[in-house]
């Protein structure tokens, strides 16, 4: 049969497979509405706002550290929860300030691994499942010749073993984007939030005792 005449809308529109391909085409939808949650929530828009990152530097320039706590208090962004803990421990002194900048790092960089773990079983569970369904269908169609006592006819065999292989084929359509926008994410994640955490750094280092005083006497 040539590539053309192969029934596609058959192959990829009708859910085969039985119970397991239904099942299959469930998680699809399911990986396509994560897939466009993530790239929605990790994004530098979210994580390093470039503006809040121009005022928070030109307020720390200006010393005015109350405008600072205000102006990232409701903000939800990587880089505002870090400014706001290490500013938080501003009374304990400058190194409980920088250990509460990286726990917030640490503890944010954390959750947002963790939000993007589900593509990750998603896309390593997925080919299992279309194998298991296949395996299922292959084990049909031996029963299916017993029962007969003999070979059924080639097509009785190949339209059973086709739509069980629909199964496999769904469990990939769903693991490779799956996997594919885990590791993109993945990527994006430690970038980002590698960034904020200089940025942050390089602000809070100005509070270090001493600094100023280094500054002048050059």
């Amino acid at each position: 049969m040539m590539l053309a005449e192969i029934n596609w809308w058959r192959v990829l529109f009708i859910p085969g497979g039985g119970p397991i391909g239904g099942f299959l085409w469930l998680l699809s939808i399911v990986m396509v509405g994560m897939v466009i949650q993530v790239f929605i929530a990790i994004r530098r828009l979210t994580i390093l706002p470039p503006v809040l990152q121009g005022q928070v530097s030109e307020l720390f320039k200006a010393r005015q550290f109350g405008d600072v706590i205000q102006l990232t208090a409701d903000d939800p962004s990587y880089f505002a929860a870090l400014i706001r803990a290490a500013l938080a421990e501003a009374s304990r002194g400058y190194h409980a300030m920088e250990k509460a900048l990286q726990e917030e790092a640490d503890n944010r960089t954390t959750r947002y691994l963790r939000s993007v773990e589900y593509l990750n079983l998603l896309g390593n569970i997925a080919p299992m499942i279309g194998l298991l369904g296949t395996v299922l269908g292959m084990i049909m169609a031996f029963f299916t010749i017993v029962d007969k006592g003999g070979i059924p006819s080639p097509a009785e065999l190949a339209d059973a073993l086709g739509i069980k292989l629909v199964c496999t084929f769904v469990g990939l359509l769903v693991a490779i984007p799956s996997l594919t926008v885990y590791g993109l994410i993945r990527n994006r994640i430690d970038i980002l939030c590698t960034e904020g955490l200089v940025t942050a750094q390089s602000l809070i280092m100005t509070l270090r005792p001493g600094k100023d005083k280094a500054a002048s006497n050059q």
